[in-house]
Formats: C-alpha cells, sequence, structure tokens
C-alpha cells in the first residue's frame, strides 16, 4: 500500500480532501473516521430542510447523481475506509497514530498514519442561562437536530418558537418556522442590530423588515436571561423586557471551532480558538494538516486570524489540503468573508469589512449607500437593490460592499463579483467603477450597480457627493429641533411629493430637480439643505448644480424615499 491518511471529521471538508486524495494517490490507505452515524451532508442546508424547501434529509446527503453518501458509497465507489460512530481520542505524535473509540461497542484501537488531516468542524456556543439543557432547547449542531425539530413541525407539536441570535443561522431557522410552517415566531438578539459587527444598519434594518412584514416578532438590545422550564421542558425565554412563550426554543448564538484534540496533542491553536494553519493547511506538525470550520484562516482584508464557518469554505481548503497531502503544492490564500442569506422575498449578504468593522481597523471610513434596479430600468421584471460600498476615504481603498435586495441571484452575483476583486489585492473605488461586467437588459443595467458604487464612493472622496449619516436624518424626523438649521427639499415631481407635503407642511416642500435652475433662489442660504428624492441619482445631482450655484451647505439622502422605506420608514403611514 502507498500513503497512510488518517482524516478524524467527515462532513464537509473531510470527504471533500479524502475523495479528492483517493483520485490523486491511487494507492493511498485513506481512512475517515467521525463520531457521528451520518456523514458527508450539506449542513447549510439543514434550515431549509426544517422548513420544508428540501423535503427529504437523504437529499442533504447525496451526491448529484442521487447516490446516498454513507460509508458503503465511500468504500465502494471512492476507496475510501469510514468508520462512523467512532470518536478520535487522542494524538501521538511521536509514533504518528490515533486513538480511538467505537462509540457502540467501546472498542478501542489506534490508526497509524504517514499524514493526518483534522476536520472536526466547529460546535455551537450555548448560552450560559439557566434552562439551557432542559428537553426542547436545540442547537443547529448536526443534522441530527434538523430531523428532530423537522419531526415535531410535522407532528403539529410545536405552535410557538423562539430563536436566540440575529446572525445567519439565526435568521434562517426564524424563517423556516415561519414561512411554510406558520409558526407563532420569535427573533430575540443582544445587539441592537442583526447580523450584528457584520452588516451595516441599513441593510440590516431591510432584513428586520422583512421579518416584520411576514409576521416575525423582532426583539433587538435583548438578551435571553433564562429559559423557562416546566416538568424539565422548556415553555418560554425571559429576557429583561418581557417573557415569551415557547414550544422550542433554538439557540443560534454562534459557533466555536472544535480544536481540543489539536490542543490536546500540542499543536498550535491561534487566538480565534482554531487550529493555526499556514497556506498549505499545515498545522505547527508537518505531517498533520487541518481544514474547514475548525482552523483559523487569513483575512485578507486586514491579515489578522479568522474563523468563518461555511461549507463551501470547508470544501475548498479541504481540497487544498489534500493537494499538498499528496505532494501537490497548492496554496490556500484566505478569505474575504462573502456571504449570503434569504430571509422570505429579500436576500442579503456582504463581502470585506462591514463599517463597524473597518473603524475597527483604524480606517478613515465612507460608506456610499444607494438604490438600484437589478436589471435595465425599462426591462418590465426588475427589482430594486440597496447597496453600500465601503471604502477608506483617504486612500479610496475598497474594503467590503453591503446589500438587500430580491431574493434572486441580483445580489449575489454583484457579492461574488466584489468577493473576487477584493481577493486579488488592493482595489481602488475607480477600479470599482471602471470595471467591466457583463450587460445584457434582463440581468443589469448598462451601467451596473457595482459600477455606480464605484462612482459615488470616488464622488464622495472627491468632496462632491456630501451625504447625511442615516442615525442623524432619522432622529431628526423623530425630533426637528435636534437640527434647527437643517431643511428637507425634495426634488422628485409634484405628485409623488404631494403626500408629504400635506403632512408636514413646511418641513417637506417640493421643488422639483427639472425646475431647480429656473428656482433655485427660492431655497434658503441660511440653512443646510438636506436633499430627497426617490433613489439618490437626482438629489446627488441637484447637489452638485447647487454647488455650482453657491450653496455649498447641503447633505444628500441617500437611497432616497425607496430605501426608507424598504428600511421600515414610510413617512405616511
Amino acid at each position: 500500500m502507498g500513503l497512510k491518511v488518517v482524516i478524524v471529521g467527515a462532513v464537509a471538508a473531510g470527504p471533500k480532501a479524502a475523495c479528492r486524495l483517493s483520485r490523486l494517490l491511487g494507492d493511498a490507505e485513506i481512512t475517515m473516521v467521525d463520531q457521528d452515524s451520518l456523514i458527508s451532508y450539506g449542513g447549510c442546508g439543514i434550515p431549509y430542510f426544517v422548513s420544508g424547501d428540501v423535503a427529504d434529509e437523504k437529499e442533504l446527503r447525496s451526491t448529484s447523481f442521487h447516490m446516498e453518501r454513507n460509508a458503503d458509497y465511500f468504500q465502494r465507489a471512492k476507496g475510501i475506509n469510514v468508520k462512523t460512530r467512532t470518536r478520535a481520542l487522542s494524538i501521538n505524535r511521536k509514533e504518528k497514530y490515533v486513538e480511538v473509540v467505537n462509540l457502540d461497542t467501546q472498542e478501542k484501537e489506534n490508526l497509524p498514519y504517514d499524514r493526518l488531516m483534522l476536520a472536526m468542524g466547529s460546535e455551537p456556543f450555548v448560552l450560559p442561562i439557566p434552562g439551557k439543557d432542559a428537553e426542547g432547547v436545540y442547537t443547529i449542531s448536526d443534522l441530527h437536530k434538523g430531523i428532530e425539530i423537522k419531526d415535531l413541525l410535522a407532528k403539529g407539536k410545536i405552535g410557538k418558537a423562539v430563536v436566540i441570535g440575529g446572525g445567519a443561522i439565526g435568521v434562517e431557522m426564524a424563517e423556516s418556522f415561519s414561512d411554510l410552517w406558520g409558526v407563532e415566531t420569535s427573533l430575540i438578539e443582544f445587539q441592537k442590530q442583526l447580523f450584528p459587527g457584520i452588516m451595516d444598519e441599513v441593510n440590516s434594518r431591510i432584513v428586520e423588515k422583512s421579518f416584520r412584514d411576514h409576521n416575525v416578532d423582532v426583539y433587538l438590545g435583548e438578551g435571553a436571561q433564562e429559559i423557562i422550564v416546566k416538568d424539565g421542558k422548556a415553555v418560554g425565554v425571559r429576557t429583561a423586557n418581557r417573557t415569551l412563550e415557547a414550544d422550542i426554543v433554538v439557540m443560534a448564538a454562534g459557533v466555536r471551532p472544535r480544536a481540543q484534540l489539536a490542543l490536546d496533542a500540542g499543536l498550535q491553536v491561534g487566538p480565534r480558538g482554531g487550529i493555526t494553519v499556514n497556506e498549505r493547511m499545515q498545522t505547527s506538525d508537518p505531517n498533520i494538516f487541518a481544514a474547514g470550520d475548525c482552523v483559523e484562516l487569513n483575512n485578507l482584508m486586514t491579515g489578522k486570524h479568522m474563523v468563518l464557518a461555511m461549507g463551501s469554505i470547508a470544501n475548498r481548503s479541504g481540497r487544498v489540503a489534500a493537494d499538498n497531502i499528496a505532494g501537490i503544492p497548492s496554496r490556500f490564500k484566505g478569505v474575504v468573508g462573502s456571504f449570503v442569506v434569504k430571509a422570505f422575498d429579500v436576500c442579503a449578504g456582504a463581502v470585506g469589512l462591514s463599517p463597524f468593522m473597518a473603524k475597527m481597523e483604524g480606517y478613515d471610513v465612507g460608506v456610499a449607500w444607494f438604490m438600484a434596479s437589478d436589471r435595465a430600468h425599462f426591462y418590465p421584471e426588475r427589482g430594486a437593490l440597496a447597496l453600500s460600498l465601503v471604502f477608506d476615504k483617504k486612500t479610496r481603498k475598497v474594503l467590503g460592499m453591503q446589500g438587500a435586495g430580491p431574493a434572486t441571484d441580483s445580489l449575489l452575483a454583484r457579492i461574488n463579483a466584489m468577493a473576487t476583486v477584493l481577493a486579488a489585492g488592493d482595489v481602488s473605488v475607480d477600479d470599482v467603477g471602471n470595471a467591466e461586467l457583463a450587460y445584457a437588459p434582463p440581468f443589469s443595467s448598462a451601467i451596473d450597480p457595482m459600477n455606480v458604487a464605484g462612482y459615488l464612493a470616488g464622488n464622495a472622496c472627491d468632496g462632491k457627493l456630501k451625504t447625511v449619516d442615516f442615525s442623524d436624518f432619522l432622529a431628526w424626523m423623530e425630533k426637528p429641533e435636534l437640527h434647527p438649521d437643517w431643511q428637507l427639499v425634495d426634488v422628485r415631481s409634484p405628485n409623488e411629493v404631494e403626500p408629504y407635503t400635506e403632512k408636514f407642511g413646511d418641513r417637506w416642500p417640493c421643488l422639483p430637480y427639472d425646475y431647480l435652475r429656473a428656482r433655485y433662489q427660492e431655497l434658503p442660504k441660511d440653512k443646510c439643505l438636506v436633499i430627497i428624492c426617490s433613489a439618490g441619482s437626482r438629489a446627488f445631482e441637484v447637489q452638485v448644480i447647487l454647488a455650482q450655484l453657491g450653496y455649498t451647505n447641503t447633505l444628500m439622502v441617500p437611497g432616497g424615499v425607496s430605501l426608507l422605506e424598504r428600511m421600515g420608514f414610510d413617512y405616511l403611514s
């Protein structure tokens, strides 16, 4: 036999590496071990199985040609030996073997290796609150949990659900309960917005509005303090402000790498708790590799370590590990942190640094928000994209992009394009503005929204585009006395503006965009003019014209009325 390879973990990175090795080294003796009975499944698809979008859990464990990925499949089709229900207990690095135990028989054995790969994945963070171990409290840690929850739903045993955590898993699980099953669902997030830290306030509010529109109660700035238990079963969740009844509680408060096996073996573990690897996915022991959720990766935007638990990254890093185990020099340079998530009829996503993260890194942060059509403006079927480009105002360097729009592939296309650009190295706002992107009216406008983002950011860097901070604007709309020197100017058509003027009077005057040059002298010179339109383009042009006419004290509302409404601020309601 050839090289002896032992792989610990058989969900994502492990199977990808094993199959790649089987193709590269036909004589290799490859053994995968996993403590679970279910292996090689799409863990990111669990919420969609729970919701019913994926009808059968076997679809998560099947190949694209409908073969179930179990131990027999890997043995017959790939020549890979798989030991399920087998836990790795320790690594003897000197004698190069892994001690394992069969969880059913308690029989122990040592598996010798020439090369070892660790792919143990991640584990959910369990909040240290009373009631966390009660019946009916779940984390989405494996497919078994998803099957249990789906069974309870199908039997009609869940009428009320509480999801703790407003990140991607929490959002997906809250939707899965409410959308197809009609369960009365509440979503709790300790921070004051969904996707805290990784998404800006504007786009997170769009997701929040989508949940409220679909009758999901969202409680922000509230931490779960206790899970209320009756007769051993969870019946509710208490926060500082309220008590929510529940038939099921799902903790989605984040995950952390499973790295204890590596730590016990003396391998280097990073500040985020994940296994330290180089670009070849090699650990501090040259004979041991690691990939997937259990490792720390290089953040290409900051140069620092980060943990990013995603099936796509697990598969790609697993392939790189396999290449290097087989002697093929291959590199996994790092990640830029791209993600996308569906929330009912809204899609939201981000790549690179959020405004919050960029400020933490010391950048002079600028954000260009705007609304754009995801198809040509004359195409009959189109949706509205809210996009924001994060950049450094001094250097013009692009730091990230975020957005929300219809649950189609329109946002995904822009996120993926930006991910590729950012991963290639330093990119400026001018590079984004001039980027070549495919065009046809059913798929994009002639000037793609991504190009527009670059243009706006460039204008902001040049001092031509001056926007109002959303928090300041929203606060001013509630309390005008906060900025007595501000005057709103709506440059839409009179028909569009009339309902607002009827409600707000002189506080919401209309000066149509096409009449500006003839009537600009009607505008006060002793006020800061806050210019608004439907989506932002007319307001920016008016700002430029006014500057030429001597009105330099102006701000514009990015994204206009359209973006405000998508954030949940409809001033006519």
